[in-house]
């Protein structure tokens, strides 16, 4: 356990590295819906070594959508200009969290956006309702 403990902190020593030039990158605003409130650097890809494009700068809000906390469509609608984003962490894990919602319009801002092909067409796929 204590080998889990060592590697966690120092992967968040690592994070914590690029927290003010995420900060600057995201003009101090959350990177899916522009709040200034409670700001984090959040890890969208923890399986990877932490980079500029594997983090984003996220307001609690957007953080525990992004954790999978469940939310209405109109919520949502707050985070749909990040997938024009091009910043994987930024427009990839948006369009995770709103390909949850099963509305039309869900749909067609993640076909209209620049996020990867694979990663799209398995969004889209996930969904029998969309079709």
């Amino acid at each position: 356990m204590a080998k889990g403990y060592k590697a966690n902190k120092e992967r968040q020593e690592d994070i914590g590295t690029f927290g003010k030039a995420i900060g600057k990158r995201a003009g101090f605003k959350c990177e899916w819906c522009e709040s200034k409130e409670d700001l984090r650097v959040w890890d969208h890809q923890p399986d990877l070594p932490p980079a500029m494009e594997t983090l984003a700068m996220l307001c609690r809000q957007c953080r525990e959508l992004a954790d999978d906390r469940k939310a209405d469509a109109n919520e949502l609608r707050s985070i749909r200009n990040a997938l024009w984003s091009d910043i994987p962490a930024v427009a990839e894990g948006a369009a995770k969290v709103l390909a949850q919602c099963k509305e039309s319009w869900v749909r067609d801002a993640i076909e209209q956006s620049f996020i990867d092909e694979s990663l799209k067409a398995e969004l889209l796929a996930r969904s029998q309702i969309w079709k």
